[in-house]
């Protein structure tokens, strides 16, 4: 129980309960002092001695009464803490299990991202060395890469990503303040992040589409401004990919502990940033596979499927 008065209201209750009782027994203890006076006849102690019982009697009925009152008055106010804890945490969670079913639909395009970016090998940015054939197509195979990306676009819509700002049912809620920092900072640079990829990516497409114009596919893939954009494409595509996933794997994490998921604290292997998205799918199996919500386990609702690379090498 949480009793809250100046941060040590147990303490204060149980002081007054103590010093009442202590009271109390030295009211029995004047009381048994009593008889012999009497016979004694010594009418001034008598009067002194019932004057001490009395005061002693009454200051510690009163100090219980005042202690045993407060302790009842505090356990009610806990209760009702707890219990509205508790209902603000089924709120929470009620949220979150409905935005995590939607999220985990919208998640189920990714694997057409997924096999655009990985092929022949996991993608990295070209700036940091990456040479997959999605990053060195040219040609005919830049072509179809292009159609691919075109195909991409029109059947992922991209306001699908906005449904994975699970901060959102969190920030208003009493709860927030239990939460780890280091979980609440991770969960907003990753939604700042997927918020950036999809605003970018939208740019990306519409300036891809302004270098191709009316040229016919292969004519178009010959224009070096055409593969500056279809790179800039895939930049903001892995990173859209990568950061859905890592909301989406948290919120699960956090149903799959139920009431408990304000005491977790972060997985750094899965906080971590890595070169390529597919170092962080593993760290992902190794700790989302052990959890579940409503049936559903947890990695595979990140709708990783490993793509085939079985494409031509790019042409000289």
């Amino acid at each position: 129980m949480n009793l809250g008065v100046l941060g040590h209201g147990y303490l204060l209750i149980g002081g007054l309960v103590l010093v009442g009782v202590a009271l109390l027994v030295a009211a029995l203890v004047v009381n048994q002092r009593l008889p012999p006076s009497l016979e004694g006849a010594d009418r001034h102690r008598e009067k002194r001695l019932e004057y001490q019982r009395n005061t002693f009697t009454q200051l510690g009925v009163l100090l219980v009464g005042i202690g045993v009152s407060l302790f009842i008055f505090y356990f009610q106010q806990d209760y009702q803490q707890q219990r509205r804890r508790h209902d603000e945490t089924e709120v929470v969670l009620a949220k979150l299990a409905s935005r995590l079913g939607r999220a985990a639909a919208d998640l189920e395009f990714l694997p057409e991202y997924d096999a655009i970016l990985d092929d022949g090998g996991p993608y990295i940015d070209p700036e940091l060395g990456g040479e997959n054939r999605a990053v060195t197509a040219i040609g005919a195979d830049l072509a179809r890469q292009i159609e691919k990306l075109r195909l991409a676009e029109r059947e992922v819509a991209l306001d699908i990503f906005s449904d994975l700002e699970f901060s959102a049912d969190l920030q208003s809620s009493p709860l927030l303040p239990a939460i780890d920092p280091a979980v609440w900072f991770a969960m907003h640079r990753d939604e700042n992040d997927l918020r950036y990829a999809a605003t970018q990516l939208a740019a990306d497409y519409r300036d891809l589409a302004g270098a191709i114009g009316d040229a016919d596919p292969i004519a178009a893939a010959a224009d070096p401004a055409v593969k500056r954009q279809v790179l800039d494409v895939l930049y903001d595509l892995d990173l859209l990919r990568d950061r859905s996933r890592r909301a989406v794997a948290r919120a699960c994490w956090f149903l799959a502990h139920d009431r408990d998921f304000v005491r977790l604290h972060p997985i750094e292997e899965i906080r971590s940033r890595y070169p390529t998205h597919i170092e962080w799918i593993e760290q992902a199996r190794k700790f989302m596979a052990p959890f579940s919500v409503g049936g559903e386990n947890c990695f595979d609702m990140l709708s990783y499927d490993p793509p085939e690379t079985a494409s031509p090498p790019a042409a000289p």
